[in-house]
């Protein structure tokens, strides 16, 4: 036995082990008591099942040293070599999940093929999992205890057992024919086994390679001797032993070229992906270790035309195995070929759809640019340059690496002993001006925070020398130096910022993080001591740097956002108070000069991060900014005053002044208290006299009613805390009424912008002052809670309704379209944020629902702009009452058809495109309600019993006799009908038939067809269930996905009465009642396939579809086999995969299919050296007991011919 001391405590069978380990377990059991032969396994005779037995629990616990067990395996094969291999041979048929185990007769007996197909037609075909694939804690480390065991198995093998031409050429021969099998499981377990094998050998190989360089050394030193000191003894040693180490290295290289070409050749391009990735990463190892014999044109081909494979895994092995390759530079001649013919593969796949595959592919890039700059072209570099403003971060830090090995690894070296150059004479100088050329080359502005991110893991230096992009900015160029433009100082600017920002807050900008990580010790030092240094750094040169660009808005504003990234307790420490007073004098004047809105907002927010409580600057700086209030108020309420007696005589100097004081209020108001000025009389006496006199400039206008809007806020937040009297809650309610009148008045101003800014206020307040505003412990702030009058969502549906769902004007003006085309973009986005402000009303139910039905109703029409909002509105909505959003639903769909009856008439064409797009709308409304139909089922009996009402509700004008006016839209209603379950169509259909007189039953005019149609979609049978495709595709897939045991059946009889008595009850009276319980009327039996229907509708294109053939195991198995099959997914429908990003010309990688273009061959063959070995492994001299058998099909001697060395 095999280490039977060490791993008996091992040998308890687990609650989770496979029956096939535990039928195994009993047979060993039966063998211990019977004697030996006596157990038998699965019918079949085992004579050694115990120690079997052993070596796969051992391999599958991965809990002893693996060393042990094969040392122990070793003294038994030494014993009697027959059984060991034999149950070497039967370890990789458990490993591979076969309940059948192979015996001695058979063994004996029995060639491969018969073994395989014996093996074959015992497997499990009701599982698809095998230890490879098992999840579970203790098949997690399967994988890699099964690739230890062989190749520790060859490694103690190496010097006597593996030359002896028994046990390599049958275990050889066995995964040969293994590999080749119909079956996934053994297809795989058998080329995992090979590859490792080969691995193996490789590096035996290997150490064969250096003992024979090492003794032809001493023999050529020995025999260089002079004729007395030579020993001709030794140097007949030394010869006998290179010729020795000569025949070991040649069955060596003919058990590779065996598993080379018996395995390798065909299943590189298996059609499972793991079987060729496994292939190509082995082959990367062989290339790698043993570059001599493997690293050439013929083995490196494999893997440049597997880079177009299919699926991302195998791609991804391709391109790990070639960055071992590139990663020494030492083999950068042999590769000189391989990269001239898929270098543009490899750039291709920079953009690969698997984010995975395209970052190893710029990082191979990197390494074959280290090797070489003259490989890539400028072209090749900038297709990689770009990817450094890509929004999943693992790709733009790879093409960071790229682009700084590229543009800044070639610094300047230092002087030895030469003091060190600081500012803009620093080495570092020269590779900023680079950056910042990069940064306005590649025209993307805004996304600055974007390329510092890409660059701060390999260029943190660089991006930290603060010093010397102050220095650029504010000392004189040097002699002989350019000076930096306008332009590239305000992109220095924003880089700077963004560098700041980066260092102060450690994590990547919006859009690019995954979320925020828990910094390490190290990581939140490096934080504090950037912090300390920027402060020290930038609390002196702010100032001046604020003076010299003082005019310039952009650079203002960036430079204005740096100390809300300052550690503010330097200002005291580093004694800067100094430097403080100059700034905060720099932001006054900035203020004075400014009337920008950006400018002002992030002056603001400046005061708003050095107003902090927690540090001793506080008072400093809030004096200094409420002195500047205070002016600032002061000097608005005096231009106003003046402002309204002048009327209309005042000019535009006074609206300006006016106009530009209460921008910098209302910017100030954003993120500071003013409510102690009262600002909210003058604002709102301003506002009043625009709607009496109604010649107020927009702007004015505009921005009062910002800043009263943010007067409410602040005192809100005040009542919020708790901290103001009751006085102020009963004026703060007043304010509030009287602003949203006053909002409601300016709605109807004739100026656009006006009624916009209006709109959006009312919103806000609305959805603020709402009931919800209670929730959360605030009852006390009931008394401002204030409901929306119907009257007022009038106004503001009417204003979405006339400023949102309009047609732009398509202008083909060529000379101004890129304008027109911002333009455009810039208005489209204001409209979508009125439409979703209006749509939170909805949402939140501070307007009524129903109002919704005339949002519902455009969404096909404005499907482009708008359809992804409504469409989450309409979802919103579902969550909070599924009910009434069916109402709206069915209501918006009647609206539309109203106003169809409008322009066409009763007697319509329901042919007209009118018509259909209502029914296009009925369908896409359908889709929302998903495919679970016993969540939605109230909601669509609701909706039909509406939509049935709506129908019938205006008789017809011919009389008894003619159809209802409303009758076709049963032909609409008919969309929902698949939303119905079974149980419910039959009740529908009776409340249907309430309406319908016995003569309209018998009508079979072209009037009538709605009706027809609608009725037989509502017919109770199966068989004529108007389920939509999908919907019995996915609910099929799931019966077949899940086998539980079925519940207790309900007779469908019952179901059906009792659901009709519940609707035969709700036609009595205006409510609906419960709908009944859930029955096994729609449950569908779990044993059914997927129709014929879903692969007709559907079709998949013919290079996606995969062949499935079911096993005849009573035929001979093809040498072959073109289709590997898949026993896991042999009942399922093909899954369609999709096209790759970059391959859409490449054919799938499947057997015998990926090279079958001749013309494409020799291409790629063109000027590649392809001679592999082309040693044939010789028939085995000592195999006596089967020298009499027919050729064994799997033997590797019968199929090493030149035919497999090239893809078909």
């Amino acid at each position: 036995m095999y280490g039977a001391d060490r791993v008996a405590p091992y040998l308890a069978i687990e609650e989770d082990t496979p029956m096939f380990l535990v039928e195994g377990a009993n047979a060993a059991g039966e063998k211990g008591k019977g004697g030996k032969g006596a157990g038998r396994i699965n019918g079949h005779h085992q004579e050694n099942g115990m120690e079997n037995m052993m070596l796969f629990e051992v391999v599958k616990l991965g809990r002893s040293a693996m060393q042990s067990v094969v040392d122990d395996w070793i003294e038994s094969y030494k014993h009697d070599r027959d059984v060991a291999l034999l149950d070497l041979i039967n370890f990789f048929i458990q490993c591979s999940g076969c309940k059948g185990v192979v015996s001695g007769e058979m063994f004996r007996n029995m060639q491969n093929s018969e073994i395989i197909r014996r093996m074959t037609e015992e497997f499990d075909e009701d599982s698809g999992d095998y230890p490879l694939t098992i999840a579970g804690p203790q098949w997690k480390k399967f994988k890699s205890s099964f690739c230890e065991f062989i190749s520790v198995l060859v490694r103690q093998c190496q010097y006597s057992i593996i030359y002896d031409e028994y046990m390599m050429d049958t275990v050889i021969s066995l995964l040969t024919g293994l590999s080749d099998s119909q079956v996934r499981a053994f297809r795989h377990t058998s080329t995992l086994a090979a590859m490792k094998l080969m691995t193996a050998l490789v590096n035996v190989a290997l150490n064969l390679s250096i003992n024979m360089d090492n003794t032809q050394r001493q023999y050529e030193a020995e025999r260089n001797k002079i004729l007395a000191k030579r020993a001709n003894d030794r140097l007949e040693l030394l010869l006998q032993k290179r010729k020795e180490l000569q025949e070991n290295q040649d069955e060596i290289e003919n058990m590779m070229n065996a598993i080379f070409k018996g395995v390798f050749v065909h299943r590189y391009r298996d059609a499972i992906a793991e079987i060729r990735a496994i292939c190509i990463e082995e082959i990367g190892v062989w290339m790698k270790l043993y570059s001599d014999a493997f690293l050439n044109d013929s083995y490196l081909k494999y893997v440049g035309w597997t880079m177009h494979d299919k699926q991302g895994e195998v791609r991804l092995k391709c391109l790990t195995a070639l960055q071992g390759l590139y990663y020494n530079r030492e083999l950068n001649a042999r590769l000189e070929l391989f990269t001239s013919r898929f270098k543009d593969r490899i750039v291709s796949m920079t953009l690969d759809k698997e984010y995975d595959v395209a970052v190893q592919a710029i990082k191979l890039l990197t390494l074959v640019l280290n090797s070489t700059d003259e490989v890539l072209t400028p072209e090749d570099c900038e297709s990689v340059y770009h990817l450094v403003y890509s929004a999943h971060r693992p790709v733009a830090i790879a093409a960071g690496e790229f682009l700084f090995k590229k543009l800044f690894s070639h610094r300047e070296p230092e002087e030895e002993g030469a003091p060190k150059r600081r500012g803009r004479q620093s080495p570092t100088a020269n590779l900023i001006k680079t950056t910042v050329f990069f940064f306005l080359e590649s025209e993307l502005h805004e996304h600055a925070a974007y390329l510092v991110d890409s660059l701060w893991d390999c260029g943190p230096e660089l991006l930290k020398d603060w010093e010397c992009m102050i220095s650029l900015l504010l000392d004189d160029p040097l002699p002989g130096e350019e000076a930096l433009t306008d332009r590239q100082e305000t992109a220095l600017i924003e880089i700077m910022l963004c560098t700041v920002r980066q260092a102060a807050e450690c994590h990547p900008p919006v859009g690019r993080g995954t979320g925020k990580r828990v910094m390490t010790a190290k990581e939140r030092k490096t934080q504090m001591d950037d912090k300390t240094r920027m402060t020290e750094l930038f609390a002196v040169a702010l100032p001046p740097l604020l003076a010299k660009y003082a005019m310039d808005s952009e650079k203002v504003t960036n430079l204005l956002q740096l100390p809300q990234y300052f550690d503010l307790e330097i200002y005291t420490t580093g004694r800067l108070e100094k430097h403080l007073e100059s700034l905060l004098r720099q932001i006054r004047e900035i203020v004075e000069k400014h009337t920008d809105t950006e400018v002002l907002e992030v002056c603001s927010k400046t005061y708003h991060s050095l107003c902090n409580e927690e540090f001793t600057i506080f008072n400093r700086v809030d004096i200094a900014r409420s002195q500047l209030l205070d002016e600032l108020v002061d000097k608005f309420n005096r231009l106003l005053e003046d402002f309204l007696q002048e009327g209309e005589e005042a000019d535009e100097d006074d609206a300006y002044q006016v106009l530009s004081t209460l921008k910098r209020i209302t910017a100030f108001h954003n993120a500071h208290d003013l409510s102690g000025w009262d600002l909210f009389t003058s604002n709102f006496k301003l506002l009043n006299t625009g709607i009496e006199n109604g010649d107020m400039p927009e702007q004015i206008v505009i921005h009062s009613l910002q800043c009263t809007h943010y007067v409410i806020l602040w005192n809100l937040a005040k009542s919020s805390e708790g901290s103001s009297r009751k006085d102020d809650t009963v004026t703060l309610r007043k304010q509030m009424r009287a602003f949203c009148m006053m909002c409601q008045r300016y709605l109807t101003n004739v100026n656009t912008a006006v009624k916009e800014q209006a709109f959006t206020i009312l919103c806000d307040l609305l959805l603020i002052f709402s009931h919800q505003m209670v929730s959360g412990g605030r009852e006390h702030l009931e008394p401002l809670v204030y409901s929306s009058e119907d009257s007022l969502q009038s106004e503001l549906l009417s204003f979405i309704l006339n400023h949102v769902f309009i047609d732009q004007d398509d202008d083909t003006n060529s000379t101004e379209q890129v304008r027109r085309d911002a333009v455009k973009i810039e208005a489209l986005h204001k409209r979508r944020n009125l439409l979703a402000a209006y749509c939170k009303l909805i949402i939140y139910c501070v307007v009524d629902m129903k109002t919704g039905a005339d949002i519902f109703k455009q969404y096909m029409r404005y499907y482009n702009d708008y359809g992804d909002i409504i469409k989450e509105t309409m979802s919103k909505t579902r969550q909070i009452d599924k009910i009434q959003c069916a109402k709206t639903l069915i209501l918006s769909l009647q609206q539309l058809f109203n106003e169809m009856l409008s322009d066409l008439g009763h007697g319509f064409d329901r042919s007209a495109s009118s018509f259909c797009g209502i029914k296009e709308l009925a369908r896409r409304f359908s889709l929302t309600f998903g495919l679970d139909q016993v969540k939605t089922r109230d909601a669509i009996a609701m909706l039909h019993k509406d939509g049935i009402e709506f129908a019938f509700k205006d008789p017809s004008t011919q009389g008894e006799g003619g159809p209802p006016l409303n009758l076709a839209f049963l032909d609409i209603l008919s969309e929902f009908s698949s939303k119905l379950m079974k149980q419910d169509k039959r009740t529908v259909h009776m409340y249907l038939e309430r309406f319908m007189t016995f003569q309209m039953a018998l009508q079979r005019e072209d009037c009538w067809l709605p009706l027809i149609s609608y009725r037989n979609s509502l017919q109770a049978g199966g068989d004529d269930d108007t389920m939509s495709v999908m919907s019995g595709y996915s609910s099929r897939g799931s019966s077949i996905r899940s086998k539980k045991i079925k519940p207790p059946a309900v007779t469908a009889g019952t179901s059906e009465s009792s659901s009709s008595e519940v609707w035969q009850q709700s036609m009595q009276t205006p409510v609906m009642l419960p709908s009944p319980h859930l029955t096994s009327t729609a449950m569908r039996d779990p044993k059914r396939g997927r129709d014929d229907s879903f692969m007709g509708v559907y079709p998949l294109p013919q290079d996606q579809q995969q062949p499935h053939q079911l096993p005849q195991h009573h035929q001979q198995t093809p040498q072959h086999i073109q289709t590997p099959m898949d026993y896991k997914y042999v009942c399922l429908p093909v899954a369609r995969r999709g096209t790759g990003l970059m391959e859409e010309d490449e054919e799938p990688i499947v057997e015998d299919v990926m090279m079958s273009s001749e013309g494409r061959m020799d291409d790629l063959n063109e000027g590649m050296d392809f001679d592999t070995m082309d040693i044939d492994l010789p028939p085995s001299k000592n195999r006596r007991e089967r020298s009499e058998l027919k050729p064994d099909y799997f033997d590797p001697a019968s199929i090493m011919d030149e035919s497999v060395m090239f893809p078909e």
